[in-house]
């Protein structure tokens, strides 16, 4: 700084004070951040977990996966193989990777429910043909659906009503969510925060 600017006793005490109240209100954060750093950290721990732990098993092809996909702040490529292969297109059996995002989805709905029991998969990936096939069977089968994309996802919980699925992905809005209580199975995808 200029020596002269330094000279001046008006400007000095002025960025005394200055200097002095930033210094007090630094301190009065710190002391309020620590006065709440652990309930700060308990929900960090929830949100940023060390490591995430899914249970599946396929109702179509009766394949059972359990691993941890997540660990350390990465996701884990083998243990996304593994998701992708059991998440495959059962009519022709074409594997595409899976939305990490939803996978996400599906551990927070866990997490959120308090549930250790797997999620049986009712439809995972889709391949165009697979879906033009259901499409022509069914009006609710989307032509362009997230399916196609690995980002969505048709589930049910042995012994969790379908309703109370549905209505804890919606508390998520993390995506869309269809309910289909007819053929008990929850929709999740990774799209637009939406429900049908």
């Amino acid at each position: 700084m200029n020596d002269q600017f330094l000279q001046n006793p008006d400007i000095t005490e002025s960025l005394v004070i200055s200097s002095r109240r930033n210094f007090l209100k630094t301190i009065a954060g710190v002391s309020l951040l620590a006065l709440g750093l652990p309930e700060l950290s308990e929900a960090a721990i929830k949100r940023y977990p060390s490591h995430k732990t899914l249970a599946f098993q396929n109702a179509k092809t009766g394949d059972h996966l359990k691993l941890t996909y997540f660990e350390n702040g990465r996701y884990l490529h083998d243990a996304l193989h593994e998701i992708n292969h059991l998440f495959r297109d059962v009519y022709n059996g074409s594997v595409h990777s899976i939305d990490t995002a939803l996978i996400d989805q599906l551990y927070d709905l866990k997490t959120l429910m308090g549930i250790r029991k797997p999620f049986d998969i009712v439809s995972g990936y889709r391949s165009p043909h697979t879906n033009a096939k259901l499409r022509r069977r069914s009006h609710g089968v989307a032509r362009h659906s997230l399916h196609m994309q690995g980002r969505a996802i048709d589930i049910r919980i042995e012994g969790v009503d379908v309703r109370t699925i549905r209505n804890a992905a919606l508390s998520m809005r993390s995506g869309g969510v269809g309910y289909y209580p007819r053929s008990d199975f929850v929709h999740l995808d990774t799209g637009a925060v939406r429900t049908w």
